[in-house]
């Protein structure tokens, strides 16, 4: 990752965690019987289905004895979306529709230059998530690990094409912007940087609502 990213994480986490996460209403609890999932390459690819316009309270799915956990539906809750409205400045909201199967939630938000999707893997436990994660970064093309400061603490790599991924506790979390154009928005931010700062988000919200 270039310099500059040690001072966007410092930076992230200190403007969320002065300002408070606030979790995604109609929120379910954890799973409590969540398998330990398959490697990248054996998952089915999840479908868009549900969802609609965002507004505070609509993003979540269906509460069901099985579904996302809180901290999960948060990828598509009011910071991310707030975040992401910020750095582009869209003006409304762009609309996200979200899935949840093979113990993955996904949010995607629909962008005039394409979507950009967020997706959060639920392991079963913390070792089964890092297997997970190790599996995807060996299968990802130019796949660089985020070192240092950047990385927040926790295992990361980003792809060259615009992907951002971090594993933390029995969470992998990936931001995918590689359906959006190099560089986007008023101040031409790059789909990588874009992916990062979204990732650095929603983990700000996991330290403090852990």
């Amino acid at each position: 990752m270039k310099q500059r990213l040690p001072l966007l994480a410092s930076l992230a986490l200190s403007a969320l965690l002065l300002s408070g996460c606030a979790t995604a209403a109609g929120s379910v609890s954890a799973p409590s019987d969540v398998s330990t999932p398959a490697p990248p390459t054996a998952l089915s690819e999840a479908g868009h289905t549900g969802g609609g316009h965002h507004s505070p309270g609509s993003s979540s799915p269906a509460a069901t004895a099985d579904g996302p956990s809180e901290a999960a539906l948060m990828v598509c809750g009011e910071q991310p979306m707030d975040r992401l409205t910020a750095i582009l400045d869209l003006d409304p909201d762009p609309h996200t529709i979200n899935d949840w199967a093979d113990d993955t939630f996904t949010c995607t938000y629909h962008l005039a230059e394409g979507d950009l999707e967020i997706s959060v893997q639920e392991a079963a436990d913390k070792a089964s998530a890092l297997k997970y994660f190790d599996a995807m970064q060996a299968l990802a093309k130019d796949a660089t690990p985020i070192t240092g400061l950047a990385n927040l603490g926790f295992p990361a790599y980003e792809t060259a094409d615009g992907s951002a991924v971090f594993q933390k506790d029995n969470f992998v979390l990936q931001v995918d912007a590689s359906d959006l154009p190099a560089t986007l928005g008023p101040d031409s931010i790059t789909r990588n940087a874009l992916a990062y700062q979204l990732s650095t988000t929603i983990l700000a919200c996991w330290i403090e609502h852990p």
